[in-house]
């Protein structure tokens, strides 16, 4: 336990605790051998640091190996003090009949082990059930159990066994303190498996970044959505908060971020938007529902962030980054010239360029979410430059802006050639929706060299499903669809790594590669589905390309 430090650089300095939680410390705790995190103290609770108060804000999962392994962002931080240096206390190092779940989606949930003579060791069981699990959980701080089982063949352990049968009335501290002299089994024992309530989780999925997307819940031990039934901007802010994301920009239904697979978890949500958690909301009970995945929700929240260049090529111009809902240009004071190069570095345009300054007053209307970035060689990352916090601020001189140019440029656009009975056709007549039930949904293809062909889904996103509704005539896009969701094609593989910005007139003008390269296969196929093809009204805001 103690005051949390981290060493950048041959400087150590604290972290802020209103950017550390229960899932950054586990990560902490884990590596330094010392268990799992117990708890996140208030700030100062171990008393203020020296030197630096690092701006970082870590984005862990809570398995990874080190904080090394985390998402980082500093880029918009408030200032923080030596009075709200963050804290830690952890369980401390594994002792004779300490308990670990391995295997599992979180630290509480998964094969049961048990540390016995100096090392871990599997706990096998013929009559394995709740009151056994329940133990577990206990003992570990995961809350109740949610499910005993056996392993599976693919997933038992291979080391030495720990315990071999026990049996528990479910109200003991431990798994040690349980019956263990048992008779000699009969029946075969087996690899033990718990399910606790702490290992419940949420997530947004494509969504091009963490705080956007469809919303998932983990449940006993597997990954399913959320039904858009009453789905509204309070159940939408319980996301955000969770997540650490801020509040909710918007409540996104009809599978906007694309259908989901397996469970559908929850139905009929319905919160006040206090809760901390979105499974303690009034809802229908676990897995009930009426619901298809084409009816799964989805969340932008206010942290959401992404980058842009203006220009068309999309590697030059005024430097606009989007957080809270909305386009903000960046102020060009104090800005490092190495900025310049993370921003053309995560835009893909190239490894280096410059600012354009320029000499002439020039007007412009406009807001900017920030200033003074200054990025330097200990960044790889825009989002990890310290700079102003974010704060809408407006401008009416082009000086004040970072305008920058980028030394690379995207490969040439794949061009698209002439469409069927046609010397000179329209982007119209260059695309199709093929499987759906009308021609705004189905398995996007393309006419080039004098055959139809498909489109892969790497990187297929919104962004690209926007510009394939609107060649399409078929208005705004509803959800951006992989792995062939309406059949394979046949023929050609025509693009691949289609990378649009959501702007672009057509797919043959957004960049891309072109497909004869052999990657893909007829099951990525991908495909969209439009707005003229289904009754849903929102849509998620343009975001160019990101990267946390």
């Amino acid at each position: 336990m103690g005051r949390v430090e981290v060493e950048v650089q041959g400087t150590w300095g604290t972290l802020c605790a209103s950017r550390w939680d229960l899932l950054d410390a586990h990560v902490l705790c884990h590596h330094l051998g010392c268990g799992f995190a117990v708890s996140v103290p208030e700030g100062g609770h171990f008393g203020r640091g020296t030197g630096p108060v690092w701006s970082d804000s870590f984005h862990c999962e809570g398995t990874e190996s080190s904080l090394d392994h985390c998402p980082v962002t500093a880029l918009g931080a408030s200032p923080c003090s030596h009075e709200n240096d963050a804290a830690v206390i952890c369980s401390g190092p594994p002792h004779n009949a300490s308990l670990r779940l391995v295997g599992g989606g979180s630290r509480c949930d998964g094969r049961v082990e048990i540390f016995q003579r100096g090392t871990w060791g599997r706990v096998l069981d013929d009559q394995w059930d709740m009151e056994d699990a329940s133990v577990v959980c206990r003992q570990l701080r995961c809350g109740e159990a949610e499910a005993a089982y056996t392993v599976p063949r693919a997933e038992r352990g291979t080391g030495p066994v720990g315990l071999r049968g026990v049996r528990c009335a479910g109200h003991e501290a431990s798994l040690s303190l349980c019956n263990t002299s048992l008779p000699e089994a009969t029946a075969i024992m087996e690899d033990v498996g718990a399910v606790c309530q702490g290992s419940r989780q949420v997530r947004l999925v494509d969504g091009a970044g963490r705080c956007a997307g469809r919303v998932e819940i983990y449940y006993r031990g597997q990954w399913g959505t959320v039904c858009d039934d009453a789905w509204d901007t309070a159940d939408a802010n319980v996301v955000c908060r969770q997540l650490s994301c801020g509040w909710a920009v918007e409540a996104a239904g009809s599978a906007h971020f694309g259908e989901g697979s397996g469970h559908i978890w929850l139905d009929g949500v319905n919160c006040s938007g206090d809760e901390t958690a979105l499974w303690n909301c009034s809802a229908e009970a676990w897995g009930q529902h009426d619901c298809g995945h084409k009816e799964d929700a989805g969340v932008v929240c206010s942290e959401f962030m992404a980058l842009r260049l203006e220009n068309s090529d999309g590697c030059s111009g005024r430097l606009q980054v989007f957080y809270n809902g909305t386009w903000g240009s960046v102020g060009s004071n104090s800005m490092t010239p190495h900025t310049a190069k993370l921003v053309c570095k995560e835009l893909g345009c190239g490894d280096g360029g410059s600012r354009e300054i320029s000499i002439f007053y020039g007007r412009v209307n406009g807001t900017a979410w920030l200033d003074h970035v200054q990025c330097g060689e200990s960044n790889s990352s825009f989002w990890q430059c310290p700079s102003d916090p974010w704060e809408l601020q407006s401008y009416d001189d082009v000086r004040d802006e970072a305008n920058i140019t980028c030394n690379g440029r995207k490969p040439e656009r794949t061009p698209v050639a002439a469409c069927p009975n046609s010397t000179s056709c329209t982007d119209r007549e260059k695309i199709r929706a093929v499987g759906g039930k009308d021609g705004c949904s189905g398995r996007v293809e393309v006419w080039h060299r004098g055959s139809w062909g498909t489109v892969c889904d790497d990187s297929w996103d919104m962004q690209d499903a926007e510009v394939a509704c609107r060649q399409l005539g078929c208005g705004p896009a509803v959800s951006a669809l992989a792995e062939a969701a309406f059949g394979e094609g046949t023929g050609p593989i025509w693009l691949e790594q289609v990378e649009c910005r959501g702007t672009e007139p057509s797919l043959q003008a957004c960049w891309a590669r072109t497909g004869d390269g052999g990657a893909c296969r007829h099951k990525e196929d991908a495909a969209v589905n439009c707005l003229a093809a289904t009754s849903v009204t929102a849509s998620p805001p343009q975001t160019g390309n990101i990267s946390h």
